[in-house]
């Protein structure tokens, strides 16, 4: 008896909490409701405020300066907040909906998007030395030790870890997106026709000897343009992560924002950045120049030396198109500062 005494109460217990379950999730989907209603009524108001000021003419040019200034923080307070759980989000890629599903990915709590992108710099770091390392064994391991001809496994695998290196990062990206950071479209468009050529080379066919070191060229050259990524890759990981730090401390970007695979640094490193990415992005173009040449000289006739050369030569093209409009933007906010300083310094 006192047994079935206990398997009623624990019925009447489960029943009891699903009901205030039940009614904590409906009163809890109303407040939802009514939050995202507020926040999407304040950003529209926010971007009304910032066309206005756009086209008025007539306003003083330092109010108006202050104005921007303050509707920009405004805004950064808004999207970086807990608040930015309710915004409308990003529409989920494709990329995200083939391997997930029609699942939304957004999270609703501000420390949990904040962990993603904590995963994704760390993801990067990770493969960053991965990037330089790999490539390095490979060449050394050619002249040292397989007498200048490179073997197909060890390329065939390195190819291999190319398409999950770029899909994990395509993938990360996509779900960053979606949770409000600023990637670039072009920089997962660049990951796709990385993945693209990735795959295709996997299909390649690594000629040995007899003058295997003219048939690898291509090879040989696209390692070495490993090598220097890695590079790259270390550089802006290191330098422009502590630059990002300082903007979301002044305001000016968003916790969620990230490093740009394509951008430079600030002022001190741009002679050193800015040089090795358009090295890097004429190197690559080089080499996809090189296997196209091949293909129709007849020097080698499979299609995926081909396809390779072509993607080579888009995202070379595409990384230096958005590497010159970074800079572009960079001097125009440097020539904003400058005049507000000025403007200050008279006052």
């Amino acid at each position: 008896m006192e047994v079935e005494e206990e398997v009623k109460r624990i019925i009447d217990e489960v029943k009891e909490l699903h009901d205030t379950a039940a009614s904590f999730i409906s009163s809890s989907s109303q407040q939802e409701l009514s939050l995202r209603q507020k926040a999407s009524a304040v950003d529209s108001s926010i971007r009304r405020l910032h066309s206005t000021l756009v086209s008025n003419k007539n306003l003083d040019p330092k109010l108006v300066e202050k104005l921007e200034e303050d509707l920009h923080r405004a805004r950064c307070m808004l999207v970086d907040g807990e608040t930015s759980s309710f915004l409308p989000s990003k529409p989920q890629g494709r990329f995200v909906r083939m391997f997930c599903g029609p699942v939304n990915v957004r999270a609703l709590r501000k420390d949990v998007q904040l962990k993603v992108k904590e995963e994704y710099n760390r993801y990067r770091d990770k493969t960053a030395l991965l990037f330089l390392f790999f490539p390095a064994t490979l060449l050394i391991l050619r002249s040292y030790y397989w007498g200048g001809c490179l073997p197909a496994f060890p390329v065939q695998l390195y190819e291999a870890w190319l398409l999950f290196l770029y899909a994990g990062l395509a993938m990360r990206e996509n779900i960053l997106r979606a949770n409000g950071s600023d990637i670039r479209p072009w920089w997962l468009y660049h990951h796709y026709c990385a993945m693209a050529m990735a795959l295709v080379s996997l299909t390649w066919e690594i000629k040995g000897q007899p003058n295997c070191v003219q048939k690898q060229r291509g090879v040989h050259l696209f390692l070495q343009w490993a090598m220097m990524q890695g590079v790259a890759m270390l550089l802006q990981n290191r330098y422009q992560r502590q630059r990002l730090y300082t903007r979301i401390a002044l305001g000016k970007a968003k916790r969620m924002d990230v490093v740009w695979g394509e951008t430079a640094g600030v002022d001190g490193q741009l002679w050193l950045l800015c040089p090795i990415l358009f090295i890097l992005q004429v190197f690559e173009a080089y080499v996809g120049l090189l296997l196209l040449r091949k293909t129709v000289t007849g020097v080698v006739n499979e299609w995926q030396v081909m396809v390779c050369g072509i993607l080579l030569v888009v995202m070379a093209v595409g990384n230096f198109i958005n590497t010159v409009e970074t800079l572009m933007a960079k001097s125009r906010v440097k020539a904003k500062m400058k005049r507000s300083k000025s403007r200050a310094e008279l006052n």
